[in-house]
């Protein structure tokens, strides 16, 4: 099933007192940085189930089938309101192998970014389902509001609570491509580089045409970005996307005197001739990073720092 023109599923909004469960899809976690994540949102007036205890299973929070047991069982309780990832790392793809999108009932915010990106990704085009591409308990919130490693705490709110349209996500970037200004409107799609790629060929490849794309990711090389870009290049993803959002990829720094991701990326997208915003603090980031409502309208205003406007909510009243 494939997404239907104009045609996207939002969950409730969440507000004070919604309560949000812990999912382990992919890696384990470190106790102490759940429980320092937990202790943040509850600090903004969520209630928090304690995750239960995991036994790992090689790179994996547990196996398979009791990762995607627990992940449906997250959207099925009907006491919880949204699902917060604890952590990335590997894994959250053989989920998609126990049919989840089938399987799942009615949207809940999905919120977290990097390896759970990929589900984000096949719900989006599944499902259209809405998603949260934004900090995790382990990955974020643990560090806490405006901090290093944190995260940003008004596109957060805004992103999970906003019922209404017209907001702005100011991005921390610069405009692109010698300074080229200019403004797009489309559908935001994306996340992580690695895990946009890995969806190639499954029959649930997100659909760019007419997209504001995000594209982010950490710990690659500036020649292993190329290559991923070259990837979605010739898979046909940038043809006709309508503007991009690229992070600031930390620790994908090029040996001296090599081309960095900066310069790489430059002659992949000048052609295109769209409105480009780099550097933005989105996923793998060691500034606070932002929170991106996934399949809803928006207009990138790529001038200066570059501003993403919310065109539509991604949650309902």
């Amino acid at each position: 099933m494939k997404r239907r023109s104009g045609y996207l599923e939002k969950p409730q909004a969440l507000c004070k007192g919604s309560r949000l469960a812990v999912v382990s899809p992919s890696s384990p976690a470190d106790q102490e940085a759940i429980a320092a994540g937990m202790k943040e949102l509850t600090r903004l007036g969520f209630q928090v189930n304690s995750p239960p205890a995991r036994v790992p299973d090689g790179y994996f929070s547990e196996e398979h089938q009791t990762r995607a047991g627990l992940f449906l069982k997250s959207f099925h309780d009907r006491k919880i309101d949204g699902v917060v990832a604890a952590r990335g790392g590997y894994g959250a793809n053989y989920l998609i192998d126990f049919h989840v999108a089938k399987e799942l009932g009615s949207p809940k915010c999905l919120i977290g970014f990097s390896d759970l990106n990929v589900l984000q990704l096949h719900l989006l085009e599944i499902r259209q389902w809405a998603g949260f591409y934004g900090p995790m308990v382990a990955a974020g919130f643990n560090h806490g509001s405006g901090n290093p490693s944190g995260y940003d705490e008004l596109s957060f709110l805004q992103a999970v609570t906003e019922t209404t349209a017209g907001w702005e996500i100011p991005l921390q970037g610069e405009a692109y491509l010698s300074g080229r200004s200019g403004s797009a409107t489309g559908r935001i799609v994306g996340g992580c580089l690695s895990m946009l790629q890995t969806t190639l060929a499954t029959g649930w490849e997100p659909d760019t045409d007419g997209a504001i794309l995000l594209l982010e990711d950490r710990g690659m090389k500036p020649y292993q970005v190329d290559r991923a870009m070259r990837h979605l290049q010739q898979a046909g993803k940038l043809a006709k996307v309508a503007g991009i959002v690229l992070g600031d990829f930390p620790d994908c720094e090029a040996p001296q005197g090599s081309p960095t991701v900066h310069d790489i990326l430059e002659p992949i997208l000048a052609p295109l001739r769209v409105p480009v915003v780099y550097g933005a603090p989105i996923g793998h980031t060691k500034r606070p990073m932002l929170t991106i409502p996934l399949g809803v309208r928006a207009k990138l205003h790529a001038k200066g720092e570059g501003v993403l406007e919310i065109s539509e909510p991604a949650v309902v009243g």
